[in-house]
């Protein structure tokens, strides 16, 4: 059995990427949709079955340079890999995503215990190593799936979220806002957009505020503007917009330029390390919840999430919360 002493802190070597990231102004989830450097906005698929990765992995998979040589969004274990007859080539450096299992703790001499009559679920965070499509010999091209495939991927998809949500939205002056207080978006005209990609983007983003009201998916969204709590909000909805952006083919996402944000989001991750860990998971949590409002989305929503077969993965785990769910 491998000494607890030795084992890896994943949440220390993730959150310490993201810092660094960060300080060096780059924040890891704006960049692998940047069209001209990746082929265009995609979310993270398993290579073999087609399923998304999410929560954290979105943001681990983003950190590596792989994601920007191409078009292609697909990776795999070695072992997904030889199972298709292809090769990952020698040499080759893996990208460590995460998956999240519960196992459980019955005490001694009571074996009959389960989850309905008083058992303990113990949560850990598992690792286990993913390679690239550009990282594998053989695999076939990617071909990106059309609006056939995916009829989100359309210029009215955003509109369609938008107006099956119910959110009420009003255009008009120079500020892009959520009120809490009205429950209603504020919105530029998209004419004061460098384009309507830009535009939908935005309303993607307040969408994600607005997902936050107490009879939605009830976040604290009491913080007022510069303060840390407002700050973590931001945060979230930032993340969640990207991820909408990628799911929806949306290729110029308009991005706050606020230092400050940066401020606090750098000052909550050297504060704890398990930060990012919950922003991810809270960020996917509202891209489902928005998302499932365009009907063709939330019909097709059945895909299980990528992870690997327990003998797949590496041994590195450690007890964690709820909020880990990540691949």
């Amino acid at each position: 059995m491998r000494n607890p002493a030795l084992r890896r802190d994943h949440y220390a070597e993730v959150t310490n990427q993201i810092i660094a990231a960060l300080e060096a102004g780059t924040p890891p989830w704006r960049q692998p949709w940047d069209s001209a450097k990746a082929g265009g906005p995609m979310m993270p698929q398993n290579a073999t079955t087609g399923a998304r990765y999410r929560g954290i992995n979105v943001l681990t998979l983003a950190m590596s340079p792989l994601a920007f040589m191409n078009g292609d969004p697909r990776w795999a274990t070695y072992k997904q890999a030889a199972g298709r007859g292809w090769q990952v080539r020698k040499g080759s450096r893996g990208t460590t995503a995460f998956f999240y299992k519960r196992i459980e703790k019955r005490d001694r001499g009571d074996a009959d215990t389960d989850e309905e009559q008083g058992g303990k679920w113990i949560p850990l965070l598992r690792a286990f190593t993913l390679f690239h499509a550009s990282q594998i010999d053989g695999i076939p091209p990617y071909v990106a799936p059309g609006t056939d495939e995916a009829p989100w991927r359309t210029p009215d998809a955003a509109g369609i979220i938008v107006a099956n949500s119910g959110a009420v939205i009003h255009i008009g002056g120079d500020q892009a806002f959520y009120s809490p207080r009205t429950d209603h978006i504020q919105l530029p005209p998209p004419s004061s957009f460098r384009s309507l990609a830009a535009f939908l983007s935005t309303e993607l983003h307040e969408m994600a505020h607005w997902s936050g009201s107490g009879t939605r998916l009830n976040r604290d969204l009491t913080g007022k503007y510069g303060s840390e709590s407002y700050a973590r909000e931001e945060l979230r909805a930032e993340v969640a917009q990207v991820m909408m952006c990628a799911e929806l083919g949306i290729t110029d996402c308009e991005f706050t330029n606020d230092v400050a944000y940066i401020g606090h989001w750098l000052g909550a991750m050297r504060g704890d390390k398990k930060e990012i860990f919950r922003a991810a998971s809270d960020a996917q949590r509202i891209a489902d919840y928005l998302l499932a409002f365009h009907p063709d989305y939330r019909g097709a929503a059945t895909t299980p999430d990528a992870h690997p077969a327990d003998d797949d993965a590496d041994q590195s785990e450690i007890p964690t919360d709820d909020f880990a769910a990540a691949a």
